[in-house]
């Protein structure tokens, strides 16, 4: 998902009437943000080996956020993979070289100084996960304690006619799921009153991210995201693996797709596929 022209990390972008799982298209005064750290030619090419779409890719705090949604750490970019060569289909469902071991699992999710309307969105998410059965069961960490994944704020506004709604990163080389999922609390992200079920979509993808899903039309993000999106990134030798049983043709509902309606979705049919294929 990218912040830019196509979406953003896992997050929601409204362009031409779509909604971004990164970000979204506001007609709003935009309001500065830092100036990001220009990436090295180095760095895009660690990039662009793992993947992953260089174009937007920026220095965020803890690594670089990358296809809107994304944070990739130093760690991502230095791994080496003997993983197949990602397949180029129409619409598939992808998964990273890593995912998460020592199942069957509980992960702990905690929710750090957000308003209420993000624990019950998380109450929600962690209901439809647990409702598919899967070796990964999600529960709310105790009070006052962090959570194996950390749900916490930041407040960005638009830049360059996109928001970014939220990010995460993938699993480790260890097999620990990322550990963090950041959810933008700029009232330009979700308004004053945030709607509950797009908040849940939204952690709900972000939470796939952290357990080893890329975008469904990584290929061609022009499916969901309209032609601002076009383009795919071609061979590599890690970072989109094809999840088999998953369809080659388009797939309009999936949770994972790059670019959302902005309301509610949950998993399709495909998506339950990919789940207990992988869980």
């Amino acid at each position: 998902m990218k912040t830019n022209r196509i979406l953003t990390l896992a997050v929601l972008c409204l362009f031409a009437g779509s909604i971004y799982s990164c970000s979204k298209d506001k007609n709003v005064a935009e309001t500065p943000t830092p100036n990001q750290e220009e990436l090295s030619a180095s760095t895009l090419s660690k990039i662009k080996a793992q993947g992953f779409s260089t174009e937007n890719a920026r220095k965020i705090e803890g690594g670089y956020l990358v296809e809107g949604d994304i944070l990739l750490t130093d760690e991502n970019l230095n791994e080496k993979s003997t993983s197949p060569n990602l397949l180029i289909a129409k619409a598939e469902q992808y998964r990273t070289t890593n995912l998460v071991t020592s199942l069957p699992q509980v992960i702990t999710i905690s929710v750090s100084n957000l308003p209420q309307v993000y624990h019950d969105a998380t109450n929600i998410m962690i209901s439809r996960y647990n409702a598919l059965g899967l070796s990964l069961t999600f529960q709310l960490a105790t009070t006052g304690t962090t959570g194996k994944i950390k749900i916490v704020g930041f407040n960005e506004g638009p830049s360059g006619g996109f928001i970014t709604l939220g990010s995460a990163g993938f699993p480790t080389s260890t097999g620990k799921p990322f550990n963090q999922i950041r959810m933008n609390t700029n009232p330009a992200a979700y308004g004053t009153n945030p709607n509950l079920n797009y908040l849940a979509s939204v952690i709900q993808h972000e939470v796939g991210h952290c357990i080893g899903l890329r975008h469904t039309d990584y290929m061609n993000r022009a499916y969901s995201c309209g032609s601002a999106g076009a383009g795919n990134e071609g061979q590599a030798g890690v970072g989109a693996i094809h999840i088999p049983g998953t369809p080659t043709g388009p797939d309009s509902g999936s949770f994972m797709l790059a670019c959302s309606n902005g309301g509610n979705r949950t998993f399709n049919a495909n998506d339950i596929i990919a789940l207990n294929y992988l869980y």
